[in-house]
């Protein structure tokens, strides 16, 4: 981890911490850290500065801390995105973290099967998991807001619009499109789909919520490509 990210439960004083998880396994395995070193530090959707090491053990970690630095800025960006594999949602919702994505949409397609809406991996803590390692890559401290829309259409037709006004919306999809803008200096609101892409129905759907296709070239990206492709050509 880049980050040694605190929660509230972790405090103990204004300015101290103990930590007994798997933060205090990482400190002790990779960082190999000492007492007296001094690591980066950010209270969970709050600021960012330095931790003393005042006390580490077998059991637990103890740390003076000082926090007096903002977290870097979120991108202006809601994304879409329709429900990927169980195994890739988690590399993405690590992925929407680090990139600093405020908000991410799961969203329901025809494509997206069934059985993906089982997966533990959507449960909150599980989804807290992975932002978490996310957050901690990127050296961010703000969670993105995370929602689950499990019906397309009235999503999109009763929703999206009013979720969409007032920014540039696109749908990532394959075909004789307009090529993704680069650099944009506006809100955006992206849509990605599943592993085969929109059905031309649902594309029909978005882009009469305000959304306009666009694509990448000829190459066909799994998802997860495609969130990192698309994010990094738009900002």
């Amino acid at each position: 981890m880049n980050l040694l990210l605190l929660e509230d439960a972790d405090f103990v004083a204004a300015d101290r911490v103990i930590l007994r998880d798997r933060r205090l396994k990482h400190l002790q395995e990779v960082h190999r850290a000492e007492s007296g070193d001094s690591l980066r530090v950010g209270r969970l959707n709050g600021l960012m500065g330095r931790g003393q090491l005042l006390r580490l053990d077998t059991q637990e970690a103890e740390l003076q801390i000082s926090l007096d630095q903002p977290p870097p800025a979120k991108l202006p960006l809601t994304l879409l995105l329709a429900l990927p594999r169980p195994k890739m949602l988690r590399r993405v919702l690590q992925t929407v973290a680090s990139m600093g994505v405020p908000r991410l949409i799961l969203l329901n397609s025809y494509r997206v099967e069934k059985s993906f809406w089982q997966t533990p991996f959507l449960e909150p803590a599980a989804i807290h998991e992975q932002l978490i390692l996310g957050l901690e890559q990127a050296r961010d401290t703000r969670l993105p807001q995370v929602l689950i829309e499990k019906r397309f259409k009235p999503f999109v037709e009763d929703r999206l619009p009013q979720l969409a006004a007032g920014s540039l919306g696109l749908v990532g999809h394959p075909g004789d499109y307009p090529a993704c803008p680069r650099a944009v200096e506006q809100p955006v609101t992206l849509a990605i789909g599943p592993e085969g892409g929109w059905i031309p129905y649902e594309v029909e759907k978005l882009h009469a919520a305000g959304l306009q296709p666009v694509q990448l070239g000829e190459r066909i990206l799994r998802v997860e490509t495609a969130v990192t492709a698309l994010i990094a050509r738009l900002f």
